[in-house]
């Protein structure tokens, strides 16, 4: 049914791609207009595909893109959402998270980008991403894997950035051709900030467009509002940032979020 965001009216639908190691889950959503509208992968993090994200998806398609938010967890199971409360669940959720990697998503998002080429209503060849702390290396993965789509990148307190490890997110930064943008927080003991200025050294040394960013005085979540750590003045500065990085370089006018 159509939706009615803060700008375009969408509608919402959930789509099963085949990905040859399973089937990805998928929420869509995209404006009523018929388009072709730019792509935009939105990667969960690691609390899984829930309700909060369809309707952060559907904040993002309401501003005139076809965005795409997957189960990253397919492989082992159709579904998870954590339940804040279970220390079960979040035992659940970290078995779950260590399962994927950067190649793996490489490879998901390759799917997305080929199921949304067969969708008259997407043009997958100008793509944003987005990614938030488990997925936030794997948008600056995918935006040098993808970097003939991928027009913007966006990472926030994203983990895992800047490691001793072969598919580190920093060593792919020379292949990236579009601007990323890297939100870190202040108090973050899944990101320290040694870690964040490693990363910045990384990208000014491989001249790629784009900057880092610090919250100071946030804790790691403060985008989302299921999260104790939540910031409202912080998780607005985020959708304004999303909507100029994603206006700019791949709507092509400006955004109002």
């Amino acid at each position: 049914m159509p939706f009615m965001g803060q700008g375009e009216r969408i509608v919402e639908t959930h789509v099963d791609i085949e990905t040859g190691e399973g089937t990805m889950g998928t929420h869509v959503a995209r404006p009523v207009a018929p388009g072709p509208h730019p792509v935009v992968v939105f990667l969960m993090d690691a609390p899984g595909k829930r309700p909060l994200l369809h309707q952060m998806a559907n904040r993002i398609a309401s501003w005139g893109f076809y965005v795409m938010l997957p189960n990253l967890y397919y492989r082992t199971t159709p579904a998870f959402e954590l339940d804040f409360t279970s220390r079960e669940s979040f035992e659940r959720m970290r078995e779950l998270m260590s399962n994927v990697g950067n190649a793996m998503a490489g490879r998901d998002v390759g799917a997305l980008f080929r199921h949304a080429d067969g969708d008259a209503a997407a043009n997958s060849r100008t793509a944003g991403l987005v990614g938030y702390c488990m997925s936030g290396p794997f948008a600056i993965w995918n935006a040098a894997e993808h970097a003939d789509r991928v027009k913007a990148a966006a990472s926030f307190y994203g983990v895992r950035l800047h490691v001793d490890k072969k598919d580190s997110p920093h060593l792919r930064l020379p292949e990236i051709t579009g601007e990323i943008y890297v939100a870190a927080a202040e108090h973050d003991d899944y990101v320290p900030l040694d870690m964040v200025d490693r990363f910045e050294a990384s990208m000014q040394e491989c001249d790629v467009a784009g900057r880092v960013e610090r919250y100071w005085g946030k804790h790691h979540g403060f985008a989302f509002t299921d999260r104790p750590q939540h910031d409202a003045r912080s998780e607005e500065r985020h959708w304004r940032v999303l909507a100029d990085l994603f206006g700019r370089n791949v709507l092509g006018r400006s955004i109002t979020p």
